[in-house]
């Protein structure tokens, strides 16, 4: 959950910056970041509770974060289509300007 929200606010972040150019760089970079917290947390959680031995701890973390970051570049011309079928069929381009990410105000 922590990752995909940190991969979340960078998205968003990324896409205001951008002014909504270079969707590529903005879903690859989040993905670095998420899913490198992703990976860290469920590795050392199991690893915590004895699911996976320390000693792999190096090698899962690198190839479950390799693995992941590899798929986001591998599947980035499907999203690039549906992005655009979706803003087409919604007509809109949100932009998070001005929104608070902070999860713990309601």
């Amino acid at each position: 959950a922590s990752g995909e929200f940190t991969n979340s606010i960078i998205l968003a972040k990324l896409k205001v910056l951008t002014e909504g150019r270079w969707l590529w760089i903005r879903t690859i970079s989040s993905t670095l970041v998420g899913e490198l917290m992703d990976t860290l947390i469920f590795v050392t959680i199991a690893s915590i509770f004895h699911v996976f031995p320390w000693e792999l701890f190096t090698t899962l973390v690198l190839t479950n974060y390799l693995f992941k970051v590899g798929v986001e570049v591998l599947m980035t011309p499907v999203t690039y289509r549906v992005v655009k079928s979706l803003k087409r069929a919604e007509q809109e381009d949100f932009y998070d300007r001005g929104t608070d990410f902070n999860p713990f105000r309601g």
